[in-house]
């Protein structure tokens, strides 16, 4: 049996289902001596795992399904080559949640100097991938990249009626204000392997 919880948050992964169904019935029943309920549309029971593809193809099965876990969807996915891979993707409505932030507070600042702008950019998209910035996940750190930068060009034309905002001048912004997208997370088999720049 695997655990790993954050605050109330819980994932658990058993390697027979017959013991995944006996411990949640347990929990329910523990649970409800103490007038507590689990959440019924964030609790369930999936099969996933590295022969979950086979095992759902040969019973006729579609995909394995995912499951969202802070701020991540996982994704149960093949290395390049063709092993079993846990895959962490960004959660879409977590991103779209954070753009509609951002493209908010770009209208609030529509007026302040372009570096003000681009230095609080810079750090809204630096936490950004501090925390999501994981092995599997580059094609969301670059389409969050890309995605401020259009809101950020979008607003720099709205300042004015001559709209000297060509891609290319954008692009330059975008160079010296926001980081590139990178992978800044160990895999998880090596999350022990703390390394600190002194």
């Amino acid at each position: 049996m695997i655990v790993v919880r954050y605050a109330d948050d819980l994932v658990l992964g058993f390697e027979y289902e017959g013991d995944a169904r006996r411990f949640l019935d347990a929990m329910r029943d523990r649970l409800g001596k103490f007038a507590l309920s689990l959440h019924p549309d964030k609790t369930r029971l999936i099969e996933f795992g590295r022969f979950a593809a086979t095992d759902r193809k040969r019973r006729g099965l579609g995909k394995p399904e995912t499951f969202a876990f802070l701020g991540f969807t996982f994704i149960g996915g093949r290395s390049r080559r063709g092993n079993f891979q846990l895959q962490r993707k960004t959660r879409r409505d977590r991103m779209r949640g954070k753009l509609r932030d951002i493209k908010a507070e770009l209208r609030r600042r529509m007026h302040h100097p372009i570096p003000e702008q681009g230095k609080w950019l810079r750090q809204v998209v630096a936490g950004h991938f501090a925390y999501y910035a994981v092995p599997t996940n580059n094609r969301a750190l670059s389409a969050f990249r890309r995605y401020v930068t259009d809101l950020w060009r979008r607003r720099l034309r709205r300042r004015s009626q001559k709209d000297g905002f060509t891609w290319e001048r954008m692009a330059k912004l975008v160079a010296d204000w926001l980081p590139p997208p990178r992978v800044l997370h160990p895999w998880p088999d090596e999350r022990f392997d703390l390394r600190h720049p002194r």
